[in-house]
């Protein structure tokens, strides 16, 4: 257990110094939207989640392993955030989440083995396949979400799922061309959050989370190791040395 809780700590080190930007960014922004209206406990819990969450996709950006014990929590007070917002397809993007991203984190030591290394692109094949799954997955999801409940958003909420829920699945996969649909699951959850602020069923929190994961995103292109070749290497010694130093320590 010792062991594990270094590596935690271990892996919120070494990230490019950009993304410890963005989250203080993120943090400070929380803090005011949180003070700025009545504290309550589903605004503290929200606060709770968006700034583990942004934490959570600082961590993927960074190909940083810690997202799994990140996300589960996260996961969770967005879950309570979705349902209370009746945004029900949210609560099955984050289950999603869960399954594809932070389980497999958390129980399989090969894929938290130096990720950066394992970093894969799309075919043409793998392109095809993709988009065509994101479009069945929002016919499918905003169709029985809006027979099936009361959403009152049903058709942007599956738009923010369908895409969400396929981002996750080529993450899992380890592709870089995650971060296509991730910018566009940033956009389509900031439509959806603002749409459900403006509507009283959400705090303006949520739409801040979504513009911070879209930066998130942006900055992926530029400095992340999973498009920055020159980080990639610079991540995959740091885990190297780290592993070495490990087994000394063993």
């Amino acid at each position: 257990m010792t062991h594990y809780f270094q590596f935690l700590s271990h892996q919120l080190k070494g990230w490019p110094q950009q993304n410890y930007y963005l989250f203080f960014f993120s943090l400070g922004c929380q803090v005011m939207t949180l003070v700025s209206s009545p504290i309550t406990w589903l605004t503290v819990l929200t606060f709770i989640g968006t700034t583990l969450g942004v934490l959570c996709v600082l961590a993927i950006n960074a190909a940083k392993s810690v997202n799994g014990f990140l996300g589960v929590v996260s996961a969770f007070c967005f879950i309570v955030t979705g349902y209370a917002a009746k945004n029900y397809l949210s609560i099955f993007e984050q289950v999603a989440y869960v399954a594809t991203l932070d389980i497999p984190v958390l129980l399989s030591a090969s894929w938290n083995v130096n990720m950066a290394s394992k970093i894969r692109r799309f075919t043409g094949k793998s392109w095809a396949i993709a988009v065509a799954s994101t479009v069945v997955v929002y016919l499918v999801a905003g169709w029985g979400i809006g027979t099936f409940t009361d959403d009152p958003r049903p058709w942007v909420d599956a738009i923010s799922f369908a895409i969400s829920l396929s981002a996750g699945v080529i993450c899992f996969l380890r592709f870089n061309n995650q971060y296509v649909w991730w910018i566009a699951s940033g956009l389509a959850q900031m439509v959806l959050w603002f749409i459900s602020f403006r509507q009283g069923s959400a705090t303006l929190a949520m739409f801040i989370n979504s513009s911070i994961y879209l930066l998130n995103d942006v900055l992926a292109f530029t400095i992340s190791p999973w498009y920055n070749q020159k980080e990639r290497q610079r991540v995959m010694k740091q885990e190297a040395a780290y592993a070495a130093s490990l087994e000394q320590a063993d």
